[in-house]
């Protein structure tokens, strides 16, 4: 798969670069996990999702409720892991 990116990190505007995280929290009775999207304008969390197992829909979910929260009006480039 291309790197639409091409190592650039940087960006004028919100809502143009996203980028995914996944991480595991260990709870009492077990692990969890956290699919978390950043924006590169911000730096900051703009959405995310939890759940009980690391699959590809904890990706998609978290990546649906962004888009619903922040309604970007143009295209963005999304890079995950």
């Amino acid at each position: 798969m291309p790197n639409h990116f091409g190592r650039e990190f940087s960006v004028e505007t919100p809502n143009k670069k996203w980028v995914t995280n996944f991480t595991y929290i260990p709870t009492r009775q077990g692990r969890c996990y956290l699919a978390a999207v950043v924006d590169l304008y911000s730096r900051k969390v703009v959405g995310w999702d939890v759940a009980k197992t690391l699959t590809a829909e904890l990706a998609l979910r978290a990546l649906c409720l962004t888009k619903v929260l922040r309604r970007p009006k143009d295209s963005v480039l999304v890079h995950s892991d």
